[in-house]
């Protein structure tokens, strides 16, 4: 019922949008210009950023529109061509039942997206991410339509199937979201999408005719150098205690981190003699990616240690913002590990890259809600020469 009336009232809005359309008619144009688009957090939107990126260097001007939640990128900051343009995350919608809250959030969002695209400058193109899809589709394919405009669609995921995870596949809400996307998703101009599964499937599915468009981790995923990474270390260890060194007493000099220590003889960096293991993994906290499984194999590795298994002490680093982070960390405050160190940092942009490519495993327990995405960490990973332990799905 519910379901229901989110579809009308969003169609209410998109009405009222279509009459403003005709009252004022634009001529096609807008000189190149392109609107990258994502109804979610531009810092954690690494693929967005980088189409931003991309589209400024080829000399187009980039109205970047997100939630600014995290810090982008400084590349994108510094970058004369691109604008940040600032999308209100509604999390103060907390009045009445789940699914009304839902109606809510759909109609304000939608009623918010429509007015900052068509307060922007006309642009030639508006490149949306998708998943989130809804409103985001029907709101874009609008302000297309307003602005004379072309609607290029980059498909990460299905929608439906990340909200399967939570309602099961066969939830009215579901269904809607899904009948939603193949509709709107066919009214687009072009299409991009991850991997050629996707392609494939959108076509035989969805009748929409997509380009696949591989990720590829950006120039600055790297290995790092021993001098970089013992900077970051130090720099981490003043806000995480696994950073520190074990043994240092109360006076510790700065000189030395967990993984690094300068050389007093020569002023040189060099790796400490009881370095631990920096394992690390990335993630959005959320249900596609069931963080229990990481957590039990390091109570396996625990428990070899401490039956004389020669293995080196483990500090396991998991960066990232999300829902599920309070539900994890509590579990994580429940073990009580000898040889084995937690943190779940958030990192900023530059120091990301950085960490990845000074550890010594990487972790992916992303699974797809389709089968037909791969999470584009691991891509990241592999830029930085670090071998990955993913879990496997087709």
């Amino acid at each position: 019922m519910a379901a229901g009336s989110a579809v009308l009232a969003l169609a209410a809005v998109l009405a009222l949008a279509a009459w403003l359309w005709r009252w004022r008619r634009v001529e096609a144009g807008g000189a190149g210009r392109v609107c990258v688009a994502v109804l979610g957090d531009l810092g954690r939107s690494p693929r967005m950023q980088y189409h931003a990126l991309s589209l400024a260097r080829h000399g187009r001007d980039v109205a970047l529109l997100g939630y600014l939640q995290s810090r982008p990128h400084g590349d994108v900051l510094r970058s004369g061509r691109i604008r940040l343009v600032p999308v209100t995350d509604l999390w103060g919608l907390r009045v009445g039942p789940k699914l009304f809250q839902y109606v809510v959030k759909v109609v304000v969002q939608a009623v918010q997206l429509l007015y900052v695209m068509l307060k922007i400058d006309q642009p030639s193109y508006i490149l949306l991410q998708n998943p989130p899809g809804l409103p985001a589709i029907a709101v874009a394919w609008l302000a297309c339509r307003f602005w004379r405009s072309k609607l290029i669609i980059d498909w990460h995921n299905y929608g439906y199937t990340v909200m399967s995870l939570s309602h099961g596949r066969n939830h009215p809400l579901v269904q809607i979201a899904k009948w939603y996307e193949k509709l709107f998703g066919r009214l687009s101009d072009y299409n991009l999408c991850v991997t050629n599964a996707m392609k494939e499937d959108l076509w035989v599915n969805c009748n929409i005719k997509a380009v696949t468009l591989y990720d590829k981790p950006a120039s600055y995923f790297k290995e790092t150098p021993l001098e970089l990474q013992h900077r970051l270390y130090m720099k981490l260890a003043e806000d995480y205690e696994p950073f520190k060194p074990r043994t240092e007493s109360v006076s510790w000099s700065g000189e030395k981190s967990a993984f690094t220590e300068v050389d007093g003889s020569n002023g040189h960096v060099k790796k400490s003699r009881a370095r631990p293991a920096l394992l690390i993994s990335s993630t959005s906290w959320t249900e596609d990616e069931d963080f229990s499984v990481l957590l039990k194999a390091l109570e396996g590795y625990e428990q070899y240690v401490s039956e004389g298994v020669k293995l080196p002490p483990l500090v396991c680093v998991i960066t990232g913002k999300g829902p599920l982070k309070d539900y994890y960390n509590g579990l994580i405050n429940k073990l009580h590990f000898k040889h084995i160190q937690i943190c779940t940092p958030w990192l900023e942009a530059e120091d990301y890259p950085l960490l990845l490519g000074s550890a010594d495993l990487g972790v992916c327990l992303h699974k797809s809600s389709s089968g037909l995405d791969l999470p584009m960490k691991v891509v990241d990973m592999f830029g930085c020469c670090l071998p990955v332990c993913a879990i496997h799905f087709q």
